[in-house]
């Protein structure tokens, strides 16, 4: 399964819903929505600065990521960016492949 850094942005509503429900049972929202899509949360921490949360999952595949993405912003209470994350043995393979490619002016 691939792993997945979302950023995460409360909006005004988004702020009030966790000020209202904590911090613990958006994760626990969070967890569910993951796992109804066959995936598993690695990591969710709230954070100060930029960005209100980071999470790291594992999700089967890229539509699934898609669907949650779709279906957090249509929620409004969020902001987010999403990252597939790449193991160094995956970098690994990347740079053992064939690619042909010139730079500009050379």
């Amino acid at each position: 399964m691939a792993r997945y850094l979302w950023k995460v942005s409360y909006s005004t509503d988004g702020a009030k819903g966790l000020l209202a429900e904590g911090g613990s049972s958006r994760r626990a929202t969070i967890v569910k929505l993951l796992e109804a899509a066959g995936g598993k949360m690695e990591m969710f921490d709230y954070a100060l600065g930029e960005d209100d949360a980071y999470l790291v999952a594992e999700v089967p595949n890229v539509l699934d990521v898609a669907a949650i993405s779709l279906t957090v912003a249509a929620g409004g209470g969020a902001r987010i960016t999403t990252t597939q994350l790449l193991t160094p043995e995956e970098i690994d393979a990347a740079a053992e492949r064939n690619t042909q490619y010139r730079a500009p002016g050379a």
